[in-house]
């Protein structure tokens, strides 16, 4: 096992992996921009280095940076979190070039799942359903042949990268030529590749997202789904486990699927597949998370699996010691995330100190932060401040204790985002779990 482990992020993550690094008894590195000098994960770990100015393109961006920390500090691996340089195959082969432990996959699964393109080959051939399409498409006219046989809606989708960028919907032929100039050269301008592929666009569905785990002696389990359909602009507010609306027949057909698409690329350590799922009960392979996500907490309150620490147990060259059949689902899990934002002024940001801050209690119910009282949030980075996260026997009482705990959860000083959370939960589409991706769009 690890002696130390260097942490290459901030925020409510970065504590995170410290506390479960502290109960494995392993010594922690926080790396720190300068706009983080005051953060809980500095104070937490124990020790740490100033990497840069407070964007993170200077800091927790800068792979120079990160990767002489771990070697001044005398660090084993790498945690990289989630967002940052956790998806990124260089930084993954810089660790491995100076003898550093990555804790996530390797780079080369780690590229080959980031070519979207590729991802959705490479599931194709495992037999994972993936939405109706096409490859790669050369120009317009290939684009517009390739159009008549997937029919309208569709999207236009940038090989490379993320965040939205490269991607357009083309709602028909007469708008085709214009979307795929304008998604090849936003792709090109974002990720230095043009390259695209088109898909049907699918509506109305649900996000549905399947954990897994690998080690490296090729076992693979998959811990259950998470419903993730709560959105905004592709950004996800509410997380839940199970989801309600899957029948036991489609959750043990998409389980079957996710262990097959992890050990089609070999996977190792914590990952997820994302899918569409539609009303029909058909679901599609929509791309593959290689890191830990978010929304991991409600995962661990179900099946009461710690995903940091096997993440770290993987790294170390530990195999799982538990099979498929050994996964047992308890009871419903809710998280709501908490953005500094306003919710009522088109979700502004919202900065400066923390006044008074007041944290829930009770039995099952988590906030996992990185904010304290007096604490000033920086303006650097995302908005999101903590993660509120509670587990009942059944939905209906989890969305009660959700809804008591965001009442009682007090952040003074910043606007922020958890009484609009407790509408959301209050609508009837959530109430009987008909939302989808859509659905949030037109409640605003």
């Amino acid at each position: 096992m690890f002696k130390k482990i260097l942490i290459a992020n901030r925020g409510e993550i970065a504590v995170r992996v410290i506390r479960a690094c502290k109960e494995m008894g392993i010594s922690t590195v926080a790396v720190f921009s300068e706009a983080d000098r005051e953060a809980l994960h500095t104070k937490f770990a124990d020790e740490g280095y100033c990497i840069g100015g407070p964007q993170s393109k200077h800091s927790y961006l800068n792979m120079n940076a990160v990767v002489s920390a771990a070697i001044a500090s005398k660090a084993e691996a790498i945690h990289p979190g989630y967002g940052f340089l956790s998806e990124n195959a260089e930084f993954a082969k810089m660790c491995a070039e100076n003898e550093l432990v990555f804790i996530g996959p390797s780079a080369d699964i780690i590229s080959r799942m980031g070519d979207k393109d590729m991802a959705r080959r490479t599931m194709r051939e495992a037999g994972v359903p993936i939405i109706p399409g096409c490859d790669l498409v050369r120009s317009v006219e290939h684009a517009k042949e390739e159009a008549e046989q997937i029919g309208f809606p569709l999207l236009i989708k940038a090989r490379s990268g993320g965040g939205g960028r490269g991607i357009r919907l083309v709602n028909t032929a007469e708008e085709l030529e214009q979307a795929y100039n304008a998604a090849t050269g936003e792709a090109v301008a974002a990720f230095g590749d043009g390259a695209v592929y088109m898909e049907k666009y699918l509506l109305p569905v649900k996000h549905i997202e399947m954990q897994l785990l690998g080690d490296n002696y090729g076992n693979v389990v998959c811990l259950g789904e998470r419903d993730c359909s709560t959105q905004r602009k592709n950004q996800k507010l509410i997380e839940e486990s199970p989801a309600a609306v899957m029948s036991d027949e489609v959750r043990r057909k998409m389980t079957d699927a996710t262990i097959k698409a992890g050990k089609a690329v070999g996977y190792q350590g914590a990952g997820t597949i994302e899918y569409l799922y539609d009303k029909c009960g058909n679901f599609y392979f929509m791309e593959m998370n290689t890191r830990l996500q978010v929304e991991h907490p409600v995962t661990e309150m179900v099946t009461g699996i710690d995903l940091v620490k096997w993440q770290i147990r993987v790294a170390a060259g530990l195999k799982l010691d538990f099979c498929q059949e050994d996964i047992k689902f308890s009871g419903h899990a809710i998280e709501c995330r908490i953005n500094a934002e306003d919710p009522y002024q088109n979700f502004r940001p919202s900065g400066g100190k923390i006044e008074l801050l007041h944290i829930p209690g009770g039995p099952w119910v988590r906030f996992d932060t990185a904010i304290y009282q007096n604490y000033a949030i920086p303006p650097f980075y995302d908005s999101m401040i903590g993660k509120l996260i509670v587990h009942a026997k059944t939905r209906d009482e989890a969305i009660r204790k959700m809804k008591a705990a965001l009442c009682e959860l007090i952040i003074e000083g910043v606007v922020h985002n958890g009484g609009f959370q407790e509408v959301i939960l209050s609508a009837d589409e959530f109430a009987d779990s008909s939302y989808t991706t859509d659905y949030l769009v037109k409640y605003l």
